[in-house]
């Protein structure tokens, strides 16, 4: 994954000149799934991280395996910080020193917030703009921020592209809308410029497939390993861009890296594709027969699901002109890398 990451066009000439001038980043959400695997990149290219993450969805055993795969003295590079971003001395703290913020804390999940739209408030938006004040405080250089593709709402147009958005479906789709209105004030009122990220459905590596607010590709793998039904909600035509985290990492670094004319903008992090359940489902089931694993579960049809949009794909033409985003892997590249991972974690569930 790395050795494609950084040799993307756009990234490329970017890696030694970070060798040689290691920054201090601070990633928070660092014991999550996007979080863990930007800490391992900016280790492996020999930078200084702090690392902030209260544990609510976030693992330790994804610093353990990060840790884990780089060298001892990168290793070193690495502080630690267990605590929660709605508190304002604690993102003070973490900012100190820091000459980039890669922000990725958040709570997750459509259905999530749904069923709790006040703590989804809290941290996502009281929490995000914590950060960004702390971050305008402590002088820091560059803010890239996790925004989401659920901000389109009911805009009926394909592909989504970033000037044109809809109503917000759910209570997560406006918290992140929110941290794009705040991001856009603080460039008008403090000169301080937050450059937001849309993902469109990412996957890969550390993505936990456990709990109710599970994202759909890892819960699969692992009901499929475990012989467990999966529930398809509504026909199955229902379509996302679906997007390997080496692709959101990626554009994090060409976000933080870019000239000061790009910073403030918002961009898409997809792979310009469409896929439907139903074609996901194929590609695991397909997937792990190659690996020699029969899918043991079988699929199902429920209801559509709350707050869902029906179909998501994204223009990535902004990102790739203005930062030099150029995806490295497509969804079956994507799976690719990713299930030897999933197919792993079963193993030691099992051992």
């Amino acid at each position: 994954m790395f050795d494609a990451l950084f040799s993307a066009p756009g990234l490329a000439p970017h890696v030694a000149e970070m060798r040689a001038r290691p920054r201090r980043w601070l990633v928070t959400g660092a014991a999550g799934f996007i979080g863990s695997n930007l800490v391992e990149a900016l280790l492996r290219l020999d930078q200084e991280v702090v690392g902030l993450d209260n544990f609510a969805t976030g693992h330790q055993r994804n610093l353990d395996e990060l840790l884990g795969a780089v060298s001892p003295n990168q290793a070193a590079r690495f502080r630690m910080m267990v605590s929660d971003i709605r508190d304002a001395r604690t993102c003070a703290e973490a900012c100190a020193g820091a000459e980039v913020v890669l922000h990725q804390a958040a709570l997750g999940s459509v259905p999530r917030s749904i069923a709790d739209p006040l703590t989804s408030h809290e941290v996502n938006v009281t929490g995000f703009v914590q950060m960004l004040d702390a971050a305008r405080h402590a002088g820091v250089s560059r803010f890239v921020y996790a925004a989401s593709s659920s901000t389109y709402g009911d805009e009926p147009n394909l592909p989504k592209r970033e000037e044109r958005i809809g109503n917000p479906l759910s209570p997560y789709a406006v918290t992140k809308l929110v941290n794009e209105l705040y991001a856009a004030v603080y460039a008008r009122s403090y000169g301080f410029k937050a450059t937001g990220l849309r993902y469109f459905n990412v996957f890969g590596p550390r993505q936990d497939p456990h709990g109710p607010y599970a994202a759909v590709i890892p819960r699969w793998v692992d009901s499929l390993l475990l012989g467990e039904g999966i529930v398809i909600n509504g026909d199955g035509e229902t379509s996302r861009d679906f997007c390997f985290v080496a692709n959101a990492v990626q554009a994090n670094l060409l976000a933080a890296l870019a000239p000061d004319e790009a910073q403030g903008e918002v961009f898409n992090v997809a792979v310009g594709e469409r896929t439907s359940l139903n074609q996901l489902f194929a590609l695991l089931t397909d997937g792990l027969a190659r690996h020699g694993r029969n899918a043991l579960g079988e699929a199902s049809y429920g209801p559509f699901r709350a707050g869902d949009v029906r179909h998501s794909e994204a223009d990535i033409g902004k990102a790739a002109r203005v930062i030099g985003y150029a995806p490295t892997h497509d969804i079956a590249a994507g799976l690719a890398e990713a299930l030897p991972w999933y197919l792993a974690q079963a193993a030691g569930k099992r051992d």
